[in-house]
């Protein structure tokens, strides 16, 4: 009897956590012989493979691999400015579930969606019944650990940018933004020189380890204002609306 060719997409993001850069969200469908393949091409979760210049190429070369054999692919830079925005909102999870949704619409038919976060995807299995919404996904399903090759290279790519712009002013910092000594260093030592944060950095994160330079009364969102491009202002109610306690 014949083997049943089933397609899955795959969705995983990588950059949800740090306090320099963006997330990056990917999905990618593949067939059971494209994710035998890549899997014998020793795919697997883009993490295992680590910030190492060796672990970089790596996931490059895989990246490579997967838009070969993928039957679909898109990859989604979200910036630090629309995740500062949605987090005031209290709606980075929403965020995500959109443009999971957004990839799923542009997505062909296929006959299984693996999301990785089951609490963050839960909620879409009422819209898309054959979606299974898992924690270490990457790890248990080849498409979910595709989508985490193509996100964590595109992010490795523009924190690399990131980098490279600062390095002349403040030297070498590595951890990809996250918040570690490298990190620290850099924002204080670019809050001493110009007195803020740098544009790249996500005022939605707390940076306590900048209390003494700025006081305790900084407002990071000072210099970002709450109409760009056509964002509505966090402080704006109707005229229905309860007062806020």
């Amino acid at each position: 009897m014949a083997t049943r060719i089933l397609t899955t997409l795959g969705i995983d993001e990588a950059g949800r956590g740090p306090a320099i850069g963006p997330m990056v969200m990917a999905a990618v469908a593949l067939d059971t012989y494209g994710a035998r393949k890549l899997t014998r091409a020793g795919l697997r979760d883009s993490k295992i493979y680590g910030a190492t210049p060796q672990g970089r190429q790596r996931r490059l070369e895989l990246a490579d691999k997967v838009l070969q054999v993928a039957k679909f692919s898109v990859v989604r830079v979200v910036d630090v400015a629309e995740i500062d925005r949605r987090v005031r909102l209290g709606e980075l999870n929403v965020l995500e579930r959109e443009v999971a949704c957004a990839f799923i619409q542009e997505a062909p038919d296929v006959d299984r969606i693996v999301a990785d976060g089951k609490v963050m995807f839960a909620p879409l299995r009422a819209r898309y019944p054959h979606l299974d919404a898992l924690n270490k996904a990457e790890s248990k399903h080849a498409s979910v650990a595709a989508a985490s090759i193509l996100a964590k290279t595109r992010r490795d790519q523009a924190f690399e940018r990131i980098h490279n712009r600062y390095e002349p002013l403040f030297g070498a910092f590595k951890g990809g933004g996250y918040v570690n000594d490298a990190t620290r260093t850099f924002l204080r030592a670019y809050a001493h020189r110009f007195g803020r944060l740098p544009p790249e950095a996500r005022r939605s994160w707390p940076h306590p380890y900048l209390r003494d330079i700025f006081g305790e009364n900084f407002d990071p969102f000072d210099d970002v204002p709450d109409d760009l491009r056509g964002q509505t202002s966090l402080f704006a109610q109707s005229s229905s609306s309860a007062p806020m306690s």
